[in-house]
């Protein structure tokens, strides 16, 4: 059960514990940059914007990450668009979890009464300053809880980057069984890697959540 501390396995676990969280980090980042520019289109005024926003949320929610990891590392070169096996990652998973981020921030938005809008155009507000001042800051709480579910999921989802040349928590995996590791033990130690993870990025939206919150 020492495997990280063997054969100086240590060195790799490390190099894949730090490189599922650069992927992780990365994308959660593209997303939600990805995720408020889709929100905006789906409350926006201008009907064009909105079937977009609905469209690629439609088609990028329900198509399986798999399906994703396969269009841009196999489809994109045929386009003669060539990137890293690493930024193809990052790009698959910003473009999956960024609908996901957009659906949450939408909901949080329609949480929002319309009053508050229709106040801020009253005062002279357009839409981009209606939605970045006055709306968008009134929907942050009820998104937190959420939102955090999404960035759990994420680290736990990049393992699929591991099956495409990126190495990450599975690439350690893969390299172990070669190794001939017991599979449980290998198991035990990357599943407690992301567990590990998971509960920071719990924690940090549990301290926004209880940073934000209403004394009742």
């Amino acid at each position: 059960m020492g495997i990280p501390f063997e054969d100086g396995n240590f060195s790799l676990f490390a190099r894949g514990f730090l490189g599922t969280l650069e992927l992780s980090a990365l994308s959660a980042l593209f997303a939600l940059l990805l995720g408020f520019v889709l929100a905006a289109f789906r409350v926006s005024p201008v009907p064009v914007l909105r079937a977009f926003g609905t469209a690629w949320v439609t088609i990028f929610r329900n198509t399986p990450l798999t399906l994703m990891f396969f269009a841009v590392t196999f489809v994109l070169p045929r386009l003669d668009v060539h990137i890293s096996s690493f930024t193809a990652a990052v790009a698959a998973l910003s473009i999956y979890t960024g609908s996901f981020v957009c659906e949450v921030l939408r909901a949080g938005i329609n949480t929002v009464p319309l009053g508050q809008a229709e106040a801020a155009r009253s005062l002279g507000m357009g839409f981009g300053q209606t939605l970045g001042l006055v709306v968008l800051p009134q929907a942050a709480r009820s998104v937190l809880a959420p939102m955090g579910s999404v960035f759990i999921a994420l680290p736990r989802n990049s393992a699929v980057a591991g099956a495409f040349n990126v190495f990450e928590l599975f690439g350690v995996q893969k390299t172990l069984t070669e190794k001939g590791y017991a599979i449980f033990a290998i198991f035990f130690w990357v599943a407690l890697a992301y567990l590990v993870i998971s509960f920071s990025v719990g924690a940090v939206f549990s301290a926004l959540e209880r940073r934000t919150a209403v004394a009742r």
